[in-house]
């Protein structure tokens, strides 16, 4: 058994949680709507105030597969993020490192990023995230998304920062805030 899976998750106060005969799991709170489909070896139970994962058919920890152990652990953490999500929501701040590299927003949830090349780009975000840019002088430009849906802004941060990753000579590119970039000594510090 999963021993993520075991933890019972607790329900926040103005969070729902609702279960479908066809084992999707809806969470409902104050920073939006999310809803999950649960694999049909795994049995999600409501009550008490607390959200509990089983295994489908009664099945003990001796009798369920290896496939059925993690998908235990797998909703139970899906589950978990839904939960604080949409109760007090994610964010994630990226910093652009390097000369002329500059972010400016557009209408529409857009930006448009600068990063070096001969063109800007641009990138159209859906309405389930907010996006902040911050350019202030003498300091590198800060792009902070925030959204109720952890997996989709972790898809949103990655492509981001796929524009432009950090190199490891001079440290240039997009980053997450507080990310320590591994550096490497250029051609005259190896040459002896």
């Amino acid at each position: 058994m999963s021993r993520i899976g075991k933890l019972p998750i607790s329900i926040p106060e103005k969070v729902t949680i609702t279960v479908s005969d066809d084992n999707v799991v809806t969470v409902k709170g104050p920073k939006g709507e999310l809803s999950q489909q649960v694999d049909a070896s795994i049995e999600v139970k409501v009550e008490d105030g607390n959200v509990t994962f089983g295994y489908a058919g009664g099945k003990t920890i001796e009798q369920a597969t290896k496939q059925e152990h993690a998908y235990h652990g797998l909703y139970r953490a899906l589950v978990n993020n839904m939960v604080i999500g949409v109760s007090t929501g994610f964010k994630k701040e990226l910093e652009l490192v390097g000369v002329g590299y500059r972010v400016n927003d557009k209408p529409n949830n857009a930006i448009e990023l600068l990063l070096g090349y001969t063109h800007p780009i641009y990138m159209q975000f859906p309405a389930e995230v907010k996006i902040e840019t911050k350019s202030e002088r003498n300091k590198n430009p800060l792009i902070i998304l925030e959204s109720c849906d952890k997996q989709l802004l972790g898809l949103i941060c990655a492509k981001i920062r796929s524009f432009r990753k950090p190199e490891p000579y001079k440290g240039k590119g997009v980053k997450f805030v507080g990310e320590v970039i591994r550096r490497k000594s250029g051609k005259s510090a190896g040459a002896k």
